[in-house]
């Protein structure tokens, strides 16, 4: 009967991120980065699927019609030519913050776990990934608007403008987090 050397034949990503880790470091980075595309774009889609689904809730619908403005944050209220409420208020404002809230929480484990294979301390990185992510949403929360506009004003249906503009803010943000994360995470998980 065969036995299996499981010290230098380990299946899945396991054995890719063991692989990757004999060929040096720059391909470890480049293989973390593939990784972190992937969950980026579970992010997204997380987030995508959030901006669609959270207008559909009657609280929220009511909102609006709600406009907010609260320091650099405009979210006002948009109509269309015959005055009906099309898109934005403060039911616009949760529904992209929301989803974007989720969809961070979403990647910082997924990346974490699986892309950098961490063993960092949650007390230490959580907090820090919490201060950059609260930076980064403020951002872009006045971002999100204001692109949303803009694309309205091409005469670009709502929906595609809203969806349009939260990609341009989820890949913002993509390239922003993948150093932040490498940092974050840079302590490798301990070998059980």
């Amino acid at each position: 009967m065969a036995t299996k050397n499981t010290d230098k034949k380990v299946g899945g990503l396991k054995g890719i991120d063991n692989a990757a880790e004999e060929k040096g470091s720059l391909i470890v980075t480049i293989w973390q980065f593939v990784k972190f595309i992937v969950v980026s774009l579970l992010a997204m889609l997380v987030q995508i699927a959030l901006t669609n689904l959270i207008p559909l809730i009657p609280a929220v619908q009511d909102l609006y019609a709600t406009e907010f403005n609260f320091l650099v944050l405009e979210y006002p209220v948009a109509t269309n030519e015959l005055g009906a409420i099309i898109q934005g208020g403060l039911g616009y404002c949760i529904t992209v913050n929301v989803a974007n809230i989720v969809a961070q929480i979403v990647a910082f484990f997924v990346n974490k776990e699986k892309t950098f294979n961490s063993g960092a301390n949650i007390a230490v990185a959580l907090p820090i990934y919490i201060a950059f992510t609260i930076a980064l949403i403020l951002f872009t929360a006045w971002l999100n608007p204001t692109l949303y506009g803009v694309f309205c004003g091409f005469g670009w249906a709502e929906t595609l403008a809203s969806n349009a503009a939260m990609m341009v803010c989820s890949a913002l943000q993509f390239f922003l987090y993948f150093p932040v994360d490498k940092i974050l995470f840079h302590k490798k998980k301990e070998e059980k």
